[in-house]
Parts: structure tokens; sequence; C-alpha cells
């Protein structure tokens, strides 16, 4: 299961309204690559799922996770800060044993 917090709960239906794409959802994904090995995708799905993906639905928001992205992510939490210098979507991630300075990167 992945969560999302009640602050990127927010952001996101914030988001989807903005681009005027109300019931769509978030697919949440893991790809090679960073400075850890590995790196975090976030991006906006509106056709739903996809072929073995798993469902969740958290704070009213709907993610879709691919089924090797899952065996990463598996209890993570989607969140979002709000920095001095700016802010943007964070995942906090149990699985992660190490993460690049940016926190968008991470090896197991």
């Amino acid at each position: 299961m992945i969560n999302v917090s009640p602050t990127a709960a927010e952001k996101i239906s914030e988001l989807l309204t903005e681009e005027n794409r109300a019931g769509s959802g978030l697919r949440v994904f893991v790809q090679g690559g960073g400075c850890s090995g590995f790196q975090y995708g976030l991006m906006i799905e509106e056709n739903g799922q996809g072929s073995g993906d798993q469902v969740f639905e958290s704070n009213g928001v709907k993610l879709f996770v691919d089924p090797i992205s899952i065996r990463y992510l598996s209890g993570a939490e989607v969140d979002f800060v709000d920095t001095v210098t700016g802010g943007g979507f964070t995942i906090k991630n149990p699985n992660a044993t190490s993460t690049c300075g940016c926190g968008q990167s991470f090896s197991v």
C-alpha cells in the first residue's frame, strides 16, 4: 500500500482542478537512474489502470503503481513539503537504505 499525506492530497487535488483533470489519479513509479541507482517519478494518470497495475486510494487521491515499482514502494508515502527555497512532492520510502541529497534518488 502507498499513502498520500493530507498536504500532498490537497496539492494534487489543486493541480487536477487547475488542469481540468478532475477524476484523474497519480502514477507513482520507480525507474533506474539518479545518483543512488533508482529515482522516483510522479505523473498525472488520466486513463486509469494499466496492465498489472495496483490501484490505491488515499485521502481521496487515486494512485496507480506498476508491478515492478510496487516492490520498491510498498509502505511509502507521497508528501508535499513547502520550504523557504520552494516546495515539491517527496516520497518517504521505508524500503530505501540510502538517498541522495536531493531526495529524488535512492538505493535499496
